[in-house]
């Protein structure tokens, strides 16, 4: 008799765990991300273990599973920073000067504005990809949209908030560097 799918999953995270791990953490290079993508794998492989229709090898299966696990976190994190050089989700610190503290929400005050003004099918995209950390797949399956279209859209979206920085900063003469730029 095999298996229970609880034996199996207990089986699987006891061969693989390790493995996983020491893969994700020399990917990421930071222990508590590989941790927590790891558990994150494993939900992954518990969702999809039903489905698992033995074409591969499951140790391939389970790496393809954590590589992308690692590729959409380092995704998270670009848009994370990418959002973060746009002044969003920036905090002051707190020990900040009360002018620092101003200029800060007036950043972010500014994105938000950029952002609202963006047409819907834009600002969907910007909010699901870079404020939710969706990946482009799952944009398009939420939105009902191809993934070509959503990453279309993401960059269109993103020209379109770099020219109304851009605009607002040269109208008061200041220098906003979006982007990176």
């Amino acid at each position: 008799m095999g298996e229970s799918y609880e034996e199996k999953i207990t089986s699987l995270v006891e061969t693989y765990y390790e493995d996983i791990f020491y893969f994700l953490y020399h990917f990421i290079g930071n222990r508590n991300d590989a941790e927590d993508i790891a558990q994150e794998v494993f939900v992954r492989i518990l969702q999809a273990l039903p489905r698992f229709d033995g074409r591969v090898q499951i140790k391939t299966w389970i790496f393809s599973i954590a590589k992308h696990a690692a590729i959409d976190l380092y995704r998270r994190q670009k848009f994370q920073r990418l959002f973060s050089d746009l002044w969003f989700r920036r905090l002051p610190a707190k020990d900040g000067l009360p002018e620092d503290i101003f200029v800060e929400k007036e950043r972010d005050k500014e994105l938000k504005q950029a952002i609202l003004l963006l047409p819907p099918k834009y600002r969907l995209v910007i909010i699901l990809r870079a404020l939710e950390g969706c990946s482009v797949k799952e944009t398009a399956e939420l939105l009902g949209i191809s993934e070509s279209k959503v990453k279309v859209d993401y960059h269109r979206a993103i020209k379109l908030i770099q020219k109304k920085l851009s605009v607002r900063s040269a109208e008061e003469g200041g220098e906003h560097h979006v982007l990176g730029r």
